[in-house]
């Protein structure tokens, strides 16, 4: 019987990108289960996923080093590698930062990560569409700007709101701890605009 339809075959290169991703909008969905249950077992899970990815990572750059012809230009496959695993970094280092400073989740950090969770499945999907649907990737990409936005405006409510009026020393220094997780999901944001923008940048050259 023949087929109505062949599925194209997803190339190695976007294969590795798309588990990338992937892995960031697991480790946000694991670490927002943390802020609703500050578990070390919560936290241990953030840490293997960001682990995992690294190891896709090195797995793409070692392809990379080794392939001639790639289906993306070699420079933006690497820049959307990078990026993708920065999300991630950050997704990880703001567990480390929390349990290391006794940081109890705050209305804002949940906020921060809910939207940052949202704008890493919109980046997810893009990587999914790039092969077969760029302006649907880009598409994607630019709800992920959008939300990446929406989380610079809650962290500057965040920071105004953090230093109204400290009370004493102990809340000055807890101020700066807390600060220091706040500016953790800030660059968390700016990396996935970043990552948003190379899937741009790609779709810009495909078309």
């Amino acid at each position: 019987m023949m087929k109505l339809f062949s599925r194209k075959k997803t190339n190695r290169f976007i294969e590795l990108l798309i588990r990338q991703a992937q892995y960031a909008v697991e480790g946000f969905e694991a670490l927002l289960k943390y802020l609703s249950d500050p578990d070390e077992d919560l936290a241990r899970q953030v840490s293997l996923i960001e682990k995992e990815a690294d190891e896709v990572r090195r797995i793409l750059i070692d392809e990379l080093n080794r392939t001639f012809v790639t289906p993306l230009d070699r420079e933006d496959i690497f820049a959307l590698s990078l990026t993708v695993d920065d999300i991630l970094d950050y997704a990880n280092t703001t567990v480390e930062e929390m349990v290391l400073l006794e940081i109890e989740p705050t209305s804002y950090i949940e906020r921060m990560v809910s939207l940052l969770t949202d704008a890493a499945r919109e980046i997810y999907m893009g990587v999914q569409r790039l092969q077969d649907h760029p302006n649907v990737a880009n598409d994607h990409a630019v709800r992920a700007k959008a939300l990446e936005n929406r989380v610079e405006t809650v962290y500057r409510e965040a920071i105004a709101d953090l230093f109204k009026m400290p009370r004493d020393v102990d809340h000055i220094v807890y101020m700066l701890k807390l600060r220091e997780v706040y500016r953790h999901l800030s660059n968390a944001a700016d990396r996935g605009d970043a990552a948003a923008n190379v899937i741009g940048d790609i779709v810009v050259k495909k078309l």
